[in-house]
């Protein structure tokens, strides 16, 4: 599971609840949390500050959603 996938759900949010709060599309999320797309800079920032993390937490070097790395919930 994804870093960012483990924290929106460890808040009770869903898709939809992220997109409101930064702005992308739902669609977009589940696109980024598929690891379809890559986002752009700006929406990285835009997710990093709602979840309330660095965006170096969340997304590797070139953008790409990070491995939780723990097993199970």
């Amino acid at each position: 599971m994804l870093k960012l996938t483990r924290l929106r759900e460890d808040k009770g949010w869903s898709r939809a609840e992220l997109a409101r709060r930064t702005g992308i599309h739902p669609a977009e999320i589940g696109k980024i949390e598929a690891c379809r797309v890559r986002p752009y800079p700006s929406q990285i920032e835009r997710i990093a500050a709602a979840l309330g993390v660095k965006p170096g937490f969340l997304f590797d070097r070139n953008g790409w959603p990070l491995e939780d790395g723990r097993n199970g919930r």
